[in-house]
């Protein structure tokens, strides 16, 4: 086996990092909304971000190296979203639900039924899922141009020269020009970073029934459905065949110890996987699991100095972070949309999918990523049936 040093590029370093700034500032905003929704004070809330970050570098290390393959892992966006709008549940009501949930989540991976589901749906319509979700963040980063013009557009420059020049480096080249504009700018604001260690703080667990239906459920069927599926379907779409039984039940696990510190649901990533898997991470497939092994000691960095993420995040002006996101990921959504189309057998289903998916409509709790899938294998089957 490669000593792992021997796999690490400079590219794949970058992959990583701009993974770990897409991750925390895509959402890290609507994770202290959930924990201030169920009454975190400030201290309870750095403890959130210590267990997430801990629990995603961990999972995200020890994952890649085992397998040799880039698995990142995640916390859960839409969990998040569900428990910022809870009321009536107090944090240790929700603790409880949280260790539920990620029972849920590991009977899920370890049965085996997760993978067999997953296993079931074409991989036209995996591709066509995977570039649904990307494509939005394509979307968020043109949109960008409205608020930071000057910024988004030297940035598209860097990356439409850098393709030309020097493809393997246009990322790591897109993410010096937009720190160097949004520093002439005065829009980067490093100097304002207040660095703290983050401190665990324990929460013991109450049960209550109002609890397991109003936050327990929820928050397994979104991050199932709008995470775990995304996520297996980017592993899918990229030419990876990690396993995915003792994955899913391994962030099940990682949960379940964590949640009493705040770590409510972690579960595959998507998005921020998409850009360690992609070929600007590096030129060797076999080799771009160094990504999100780099990805995963960020996250575990950011977890041990949990006190510095707010303020660290807010260095950055939100428009670089679009911008940079939806050009690294520009390659890997031309890649699943070429592979969504290329089956004809396949082709009408997976534009379904991937509209419904880029819609990003929810309905019932349940982000556009699931509800994509269903119409696309509905429209497959019948359209088998027709014929």
């Amino acid at each position: 086996m490669t000593p792992i040093w021997r796999d690490v590029s400079a590219s794949s370093l970058v992959a990583g990092f701009v993974a770990v700034l897409v991750g925390f500032t895509s959402s890290a905003a609507i994770v202290f909304s959930a924990a201030q929704a169920l009454g975190a004070n400030p201290a309870q809330t750095v403890s959130w971000m210590w267990a997430l970050g801990l629990g995603m570098g961990l999972s995200s290390l020890g994952l890649s190296l085992w397998y040799r393959q880039p698995v990142l892992t995640a916390w859960s966006t839409p969990g998040a979203a569900v428990l910022a709008v809870s009321q009536g549940v107090t944090l240790p009501e929700a603790t409880g639900a949280f260790m539920v949930c990620a029972l849920l989540i590991m009977l899920a991976g370890y049965s085996g039924w997760f993978e067999r589901l997953m296993s079931k749906i074409p991989m036209a319509l995996a591709s066509a899922l995977l570039a649904g979700v990307l494509a939005r963040f394509a979307l968020d980063a043109v949109g960008a141009v409205a608020h930071a013009p000057v910024l988004v557009i030297a940035m598209t420059m860097a990356y439409l020269l850098g393709r030309r020049w020097w493809p393997r480096w246009s990322v790591p080249v897109v993410l010096m020009v937009g720190m160097g504009v949004a520093a002439a700018q005065g829009q980067l604001h490093l100097s304002s970073v207040d660095g703290s260690w983050g401190v665990p703080v324990w929460v013991s667990p109450t049960w209550s029934w109002a609890a397991m239906v109003s936050v327990a459920l929820p928050l397994f069927v979104v991050t199932m459905a709008s995470q775990n599926l995304p996520g297996v379907a980017a592993q899918r779409a990229s030419g990876y065949n990690t396993p995915v039984s003792p994955v899913v039940g391994a962030t099940g696990l990682a949960s379940f110890l964590l949640a009493p510190f705040g770590g409510y649901a972690l579960n595959l990533a998507a998005i921020t996987a998409a850009i360690c898997m992609g070929k600007e991470a590096h030129p060797d497939p076999a080799r771009r699991y160094t990504a999100s092994v780099f990805a995963g000691l960020l996250y575990m960095a950011l977890g041990l100095a949990a006190g510095t993420i707010v303020s660290l995040m807010a260095a950055f002006p939100r428009a670089l972070v679009l911008a940079v996101a939806g050009l690294a990921l520009l390659g890997t959504m031309t890649a699943g949309l070429t592979a969504a189309v290329k089956d004809e057998q396949h082709r009408e289903a997976a534009v379904l999918t991937f509209l419904v998916t880029l819609s990003g409509v929810t309905l019932a709790g349940v982000g556009s990523a699931f509800w994509g899938v269903v119409v696309g294998g509905l429209a497959q089957w019948l359209w088998t049936r027709r014929h």
